[in-house]
Formats: C-alpha cells, sequence, structure tokens
C-alpha cells in the first residue's frame, strides 16, 4: 500500500492546502478546499496509525 510517512505528509499538506484556500477561493471551488481538510485528517491519521501498528489493516 502506501508509505505511512508519505500519507503522513499528504495528510499534512491537505489540511494547510485546504485550510487556506477554503477562504481565498471563490463559492464553487472553496467547499472543495473544505472538503479536503477531514480528508486530510483522515490520511494522516491513518497513516500515524499505520507507522505505530503496521498491520492494524490487514486481516
Amino acid at each position: 500500500m502506501f508509505s505511512p510517512a508519505a500519507m503522513i505528509v499528504a495528510g499534512i499538506c491537505l489540511i494547510g492546502w485546504g485550510l487556506h484556500a477554503a477562504h481565498r477561493l471563490k463559492r464553487p471551488l472553496d467547499l472543495l478546499a473544505a472538503l479536503a481538510v477531514p480528508a486530510g485528517v483522515i490520511l494522516g491519521l491513518s497513516g500515524a496509525l499505520l507507522a505505530t501498528v503496521p498491520g492494524f489493516f490487514q486481516g
């Protein structure tokens, strides 16, 4: 799958971009940026979980 470190970095980048762009962009695109923030949180937390417990999502 993906590297946990890459997932954490991508999650932080999504959060940073989403928070900044949600206030900067016009009406239709700010919704996309606002939805990127929770996606970044989920991605970052999943990466942190996989970094601490490597086989967590495997059956």
